[in-house]
């Protein structure tokens, strides 16, 4: 497989079906959070809001929130494609989903202060590659919006404000902070994206990539399954709600991974999405045919 022509039509409608159409999913949950609050309450007022916004955008191929967010891309790929060609079709699909309104202008010159006007810049989109054995291409993304952005945390263990030792204990006690500090500022109710280890760096793409797994699915290490049910249900405890408007649905979802670390560090780092969690999927074959994946 070395060259399956252009896929930026393909990138375009993997654009409008993440910008446009909330995975089913993320949709039940937000449901569920719904028939969990008081009737009539203003949590459960918020969440139908949502929901309707959901269904409006998703009739109207209309973007899910006006902050259409950075997309944030995984791309799988066999030995001998091009990366440098995906990378020029994704960048170019990015600027034609802006002219069709599937997103927002969003990249602005960090030093001069002025958008592009195209919706890619220095490092928009954000494109990981890996290569892997399988015969086709496979990519998925999620589009990060700003607001969530600004209360992602990252934090160096031990803490002894929050009496957080190295250990899935102060993962936990770290994890219910950043929560706690978010409020509504997020646009609660969110999903959470937490990694465990790693360096600065590698631990945020770490903590971005946990959001693209299913809003229900079982992690693999029994330990983190554990905490990852225990985080969940002591967020929604706290009270802050969607949007902050009070309620039991704070967070939808929580998902954690591990990375090694050094010696002398121990870094817990959270991505927080907001209840507008974009993401969509597709599989390319050898002749550039596409299957669009959950």
């Amino acid at each position: 497989m070395t060259d399956v022509g252009s896929q930026v039509e393909t990138f375009v409608e993997l654009i409008r079906r993440a910008s446009t159409d909330l995975p089913a999913d993320v949709n039940r949950a937000l449901e569920k959070g719904r028939a969990g609050e008081t009737k009539d309450g203003l949590a459960e007022r918020a969440l139908g809001t949502i929901l309707e916004n959901v269904e409006l955008a998703r009739s109207t191929s209309a973007p899910i929130c006006q902050d259409t967010g950075t997309p944030v891309v995984w791309i799988h790929h066999p030995v001998g494609v091009s990366t440098r060609k995906l990378a020029a079709d994704f960048t170019t699909a990015v600027e034609e989903a802006t002219k069709r309104t599937y997103l927002r202008p969003n990249a602005v010159d960090t030093l001069t202060g002025r958008n592009t006007g195209t919706g890619h810049g220095r490092g928009i989109p954000f494109l990981h590659f890996e290569e892997w054995d399988e015969p086709r291409i496979e990519v998925r993304m999620i589009l990060k919006g700003g607001g969530s952005e600004n209360v992602g945390a990252q934090y160096k263990l031990p803490d002894g404000k929050l009496r957080a030792g190295r250990d899935l204990e102060g993962v936990r006690r770290a994890v219910l902070d950043a929560v706690f500090q978010a409020q509504g500022k997020g646009c609660a109710p969110g999903v959470l994206g937490v990694c465990i280890g790693g360096d600065r760096v590698s631990a945020y793409e770490m903590s971005k990539r946990q959001i693209l797994r299913p809003i229900v699915d079982t992690n693999p290490i029994p330990e983190l399954a554990e905490l990852e049910e225990r985080i969940l249900r002591e967020a929604n405890m706290l009270g802050v709600g969607p949007m902050g408007f009070g309620g039991r649905t704070t967070l939808l979802a929580v998902k954690i991974g591990v990375l090694d670390r050094l010696p002398a560090c121990y870094f817990v780092t959270v991505t927080y999405m907001c209840w507008a969690d974009r993401k969509a999927a597709v599989s390319i074959d050898a002749k550039g045919e596409a299957t669009w994946l959950s």
